[in-house]
């Protein structure tokens, strides 16, 4: 069976781009690694009590490199990726090696050009337990760049990906709905290569010229295709933002400088959004995941303003509770409508 992606390639390219990370002391490194692993446990009943959830989903933590990062979403992308196979398998011996190297070539800088800033994630499209990665070398290049107290830091991200996983152990239904809509996805991805050649000529023009709204991906939409990605990103912003929320919402009983590192952050996250690297970000659809981030949040504070956290909650019930992503852009929508 042919392969959509040369995997090796991919990582090879992506392990060569990402770098090693911050200078630390094999002692500094042990400290980091030992801290993650307690903060991740920590965090859950923060979680449970903050959001009133508290389904239980088996699940492993990994404190990782950023190496080690790029093999395991590879992983999961390979496992989630047999539409792709099954196309490429229709086409030529040649259009399949050179298909799949370029899609290799791609992947690999991409993960390489995101896999240095990746805090934490929690993965779902795993062969056994979901995962909960935590990127050691990125956590403290991003505290020491920011100048917040480490401690209160990497709680913090914790408190985000213990989220998404309760998140999942809530909605045992939601990996399926995901993995379901992203193969259907993929399979209505129909282009010739003049076609795609010419939408990503109008994607970096709109690109630059600051018009574009769904990153250089909206550029290979059909209309079939935009209703599947208009799901997926109304799921993904209400996971994120969700999470956002509750990161915050800990409070400073638990993270005594959750405020000054929430606004340390949010300036960062501003800061990337200008000159080459501002560029490379909206090419790739990162600004569209920081729109989702921030719509995502107040779409959460929107609902608990109207009903509380028992009101959110009900999200995690049914893939009909599900907001679309015309109520996540105006929630108002969403209540009227539950």
């Amino acid at each position: 069976m042919a392969d959509a992606v040369d995997w090796n390639l991919a990582a090879a390219l992506g392990s060569r781009v990402v770098g090693g990370g911050p200078k630390m002391t094999p002692e500094e490194a042990n400290q980091v690694v030992a801290e993650l692993y307690y903060l991740a446990r920590e965090a859950t009943p923060l979680v449970q009590e903050t959001t009133g959830l508290d389904a239980y989903l088996a699940s492993q933590v990994k404190v990782v490199d950023r190496s080690e990062w790029i093999r395991s979403n590879l992983d999961s992308f390979q496992r989630i990726s047999e539409p792709l196979t099954e196309r490429l398998e229709n086409s030529g011996a040649f259009a399949r090696e050179i298909g799949s190297r370029a899609t290799g070539a791609q992947l690999g800088l991409v993960l390489g050009f995101v896999g240095s800033r990746v805090l934490g994630q929690f993965e779902i499209f795993t062969e056994d337990d979901p995962r909960l990665l935590l990127v050691a070398p990125n956590m403290v290049s991003i505290e020491r760049q920011l100048d917040v107290v480490p401690r209160d830091f990497r709680l913090w991200v914790c408190v985000h990906e213990q989220t998404h996983r309760i998140q999942f152990a809530s909605a045992p239904w939601l990996t399926g709905y995901l993995l379901e809509n992203i193969h259907e996805y993929m399979r209505l991805s129909d282009m010739s290569t003049q076609e795609l050649f010419s939408r990503l000529a109008a994607a970096v023009r709109a690109v630059r010229s600051g018009d574009e709204q769904d990153g250089i991906i909206g550029a290979f939409h059909s209309g079939e295709q935009k209703v599947v990605f208009d799901r997926l990103t109304a799921v993904m912003s209400l996971l994120e933002g969700h999470a956002d929320v509750v990161m915050d919402e800990v409070g400073p009983k638990a993270i005594p400088t959750v405020r000054f590192i929430r606004a340390a952050f949010q300036q960062r996250r501003a800061a990337g959004t200008s000159g080459w690297e501002g560029l490379l970000r909206r090419l790739l659809g990162m600004d569209l995941k920081a729109r989702q981030y921030a719509q995502g949040a107040t779409f959460v504070r929107a609902v608990m303003a109207d009903g509380g956290m028992p009101r959110l909650n009900a999200v995690w019930e049914s893939p009909d509770h599900l907001p679309t992503r015309a109520e996540i852009e105006d929630p108002a929508l969403w209540l009227k409508r539950l």
